[in-house]
């Protein structure tokens, strides 16, 4: 595909019934991430619109980039002890930002992908690199799915149709999503706001701020809120970070709901700025989010994965060891594969 092709293909997508009650978990009257239309970033200097980006990638196009190295091995997983396991908490690393999670009897999935692209179409953008680390037919059943935005390698289509025909989850998503999953059909959806919270079985289900942004077309950008989300149950806390740039303001995330058993952060995404990115984190900045937060085991994810980020596979996770070391919290990283389950 030529240079031009690949540009339009980014730019047309990179710029692109409640069962319990909701709780008000403080927010104000008038939250400041609201807009007239759409929401907004809690960081008043928080700058990312289509030029810096549509930047940022024509520049990548022209520079040098280094090799990849080894795509990442997978660990040969056929779901049979995760659909056997009822009652220990466990955490498996599908790929990028997609992980099932058992809690207290609960199967969760986060932003679940099994696309070969994170795209609108199946011929171009950014293509999976790494098969996923379970089959889409060996999952154990799905009771609950998260989703943290609405960008095509967080919010799948054909993934989201099956998991609803096939498993009949209750989703979770921020502000504006469950219109556009119950335009395609897709109804058992709890829709949540920052600070607002949800139960389900037992674990309560919080929505928690990020910096990011949302948008599948040109005309949809920012219409649709972005979050992280914390599940709450009663012996573990987890807390998935989405996808996020690094805001100091998230540390109210662990004072109101930390700390946190398990922290699963995004580490990849950053390169295209030296310093901070104002979408991403880089692993310095994963790991300050995690001390902010307070948590107590760090699984990374956002890496390795799709080929729309320029670090080669290895880089963030050795920047992200490199500086755990430096602050001693190097044995609270745990650096998976995908197909890999560890208990937490």
């Amino acid at each position: 595909m030529s240079r031009v092709v690949r540009l339009c293909v980014l730019l047309a997508f990179s710029l692109v019934p409640t069962a319990t009650p909701v709780v008000s978990a403080g927010i104000d009257a008038k939250p400041v991430h609201h807009l007239t239309h759409g929401f907004r970033n809690l960081d008043e200097g928080y700058h990312y619109d289509a030029g810096v980006r549509m930047q940022h990638f024509v520049l990548g196009l022209f520079a040098p980039r280094p090799p990849r190295g080894a795509p990442l091995a997978v660990v040969e997983n056929d779901g049979a002890a995760l659909r056997a396991n009822r009652t220990h908490p466990t955490i498996t690393w599908i790929g990028h930002s997609t992980f099932l999670v058992q809690l207290d009897g609960v199967n969760i999935l986060s932003d679940p992908i099994w696309a070969n692209r994170a795209s609108p179409v199946s011929f171009a953008g950014p293509r999976r690199l790494v098969r996923p680390g379970l089959a889409f037919a060996d999952l154990p059943r799905v009771d609950v799915v998260v989703i943290s935005h609405d960008h095509y390698d967080h919010l799948d289509f054909a993934t989201v149709e099956r998991l609803a025909r096939e498993h009949h989850p209750r989703f979770f998503v921020p502000l504006g999503l469950r219109a556009w999953l119950e335009e395609r059909g897709i109804t058992n959806v709890v829709e949540l706001d920052w600070w607002e919270s949800a139960e389900f079985r037992g674990l309560t289900f919080v929505c928690t701020p990020a910096q990011h942004s949302s948008g599948r077309t040109l005309t949809d950008q920012h219409l649709r809120l972005w979050s992280s989300w914390v599940v709450v149950g009663p012996t573990r806390r987890l807390f998935f970070a989405g996808d996020t740039g690094y805001d100091a303001r998230l540390r109210s995330i662990g004072d109101r709901l930390g700390p946190f058993d398990l922290t699963a952060i995004p580490i990849g995404g950053y390169s295209s700025f030296p310093t901070g990115h104002p979408n991403h984190l880089n692993p310095a900045e994963a790991v300050q989010l995690f001390e902010d937060v307070r948590g107590r085991l760090l699984v990374p994810m956002h890496w390795g994965t799709f080929a729309m980020n320029q670090e080669p596979f290895q880089e963030p996770p050795d920047r992200l060891l490199h500086e755990a070391q430096r602050r001693g919290l190097e044995k609270q990283v745990a650096i998976m594969n995908p197909g890999q389950t560890i208990p937490w």
